[in-house]
C-alpha cells in the first residue's frame, strides 16, 4: 500500500500509487494511477499536469489512499470511477451491468460495417430508419453506440435485470438518445414483437466451470452477464432460437464470441438455418464477432 501523506506533491502522490500497483502486477499501473489521482482530486489530465507540484492536503491524501486500496484489492478502474468510456462515449455503471471491454466495439464494427455493405441507391445506408434490437443489454454500451452512429434508427434494449436496464435508460437519457431508445424486461428477444433490420448482443459465454478461473476484476462483474451454462452456449442457444422470428429477411445479427467459440456457435446458427460470415477479429487477433446475414426467411 502507498504511504501518502500532505507533504507529497501531486506528482509524488501519482508515481507512489502507479510504483504500488506495478508491484501488484496491474496490467495499466500508469494510467491507474493518473485516473484514481484525477478522481480524487476532482481534476482532468490538463489539471493534473497544470497543478503536478502542488502539495496533496490531508483529505485528499486519505482520498487517495482509500482509492488505492480499492484498486490493490483488484476492483477495476471502472468500477471505483463508476462509469466507463466504450465507442467514446462515457457510460455510467452499476452493479447489475458488466464493465464494457474494449473487445466489445468490435461488435460495433462489424454491424455498422454490416449496415454498410446494403445497396440502397444514393442514400447512405446509415441515414436509413433502421430498427435495432440488443438482446442482453446491460449498460447500454451496443445499444447508445450504434444509435450514436445511425441517427435515423430506432432501438430497444432488453434485460432480465431491472437494476441493468436503470442504468442503460440513463446513459441513452445522458446522451440525448431517449426520444430513439426503449428498454424492457424480456430474456433476450423473448418479449419482443415485430422484426428488426439489425439484432446484435453480447450475451454470457463463460463456461460455468471457468468462472473461478476468471481474472478478479472481472470476477465483480454479475455472475449471470458471465456466466454462459456448463459450455458457455446456452445463451446463443436461446438467441438462435429467437433469431429467425426477429430478423427482417434482410436483416442481420451480430454476437459477440468469446475466445474459441466461433465454430461451435457458427454451428448453431446454421441449425437453425442462419447463415453466419467469418467472424470478425479484435485488436488481438481473437473472432470476436459474428455476423449473420439472412438473405432470405419464411414468415
Amino acid at each position: 500500500m502507498p504511504q501518502l501523506s500532505r507533504d507529497m506533491t501531486i506528482a509524488q502522490a501519482r508515481r507512489a500509487l502507479a510504483d504500488s500497483f506495478r508491484l501488484a502486477g496491474l496490467d495499466s499501473p500508469d494510467l491507474d494511477a493518473r485516473l484514481l489521482t484525477g478522481h480524487a482530486l476532482a481534476l482532468d489530465h490538463t489539471g493534473l499536469m497544470r497543478e503536478s507540484s502542488r502539495s496533496l492536503g490531508e483529505t485528499e491524501a486519505h482520498a487517495l489512499s482509500a482509492l488505492a486500496a480499492r484498486r490493490l484489492n483488484r476492483e477495476p478502474v471502472a468500477r471505483i470511477l463508476g462509469h466507463k468510456e466504450f465507442w467514446g462515449l462515457l457510460l455510467r455503471l452499476n452493479e447489475a451491468t458488466l464493465v464494457p471491454r474494449p473487445e466489445t466495439e468490435t461488435v460495433v464494427e462489424a454491424a455498422l460495417a454490416a449496415i454498410d455493405s446494403i445497396n440502397q441507391g444514393l442514400d447512405g445506408p446509415r441515414t436509413r430508419a433502421l430498427r435495432i434490437a440488443d438482446l442482453g443489454t446491460g449498460s447500454g454500451a451496443l445499444l447508445v453506440a450504434l444509435l450514436h452512429e445511425l441517427p435515423n434508427a430506432l432501438g430497444i434494449g432488453t434485460d432480465v435485470s431491472r437494476e441493468a436496464l436503470a442504468a442503460a435508460r440513463d446513459n441513452a437519457d445522458r446522451l440525448g438518445l431517449l426520444p430513439r431508445a426503449k428498454f424492457m424486461v424480456s430474456d433476450f428477444g423473448a418479449a419482443l414483437t415485430g422484426r428488426f433490420d439489425l439484432v446484435v448482443s453480447n450475451p454470457p459465454y463463460i463456461a460455468s466451470g471457468d468462472m473461478a478461473a476468471l481474472p478478479p476484476e472481472v470476477r465483480l462483474d454479475p455472475s449471470r452477464a458471465l456466466d454462459g451454462g456448463a459450455d458457455g452456449l446456452d445463451c446463443y442457444r436461446t438467441i438462435a432460437g429467437q433469431a429467425p422470428r426477429l430478423l427482417k429477411p434482410d436483416g442481420h445479427l451480430v454476437v459477440e464470441l468469446g475466445i474459441g467459440q466461433e465454430p461451435a456457435v457458427a454451428t448453431l446458427f446454421r441449425a437453425a438455418g442462419l447463415t453466419p460470415s467469418p467472424a470478425r477479429p479484435d485488436l488481438s487477433g481473437i473472432p470476436r464477432a459474428l455476423h449473420v446475414h439472412v438473405a432470405t426467411m419464411t414468415p
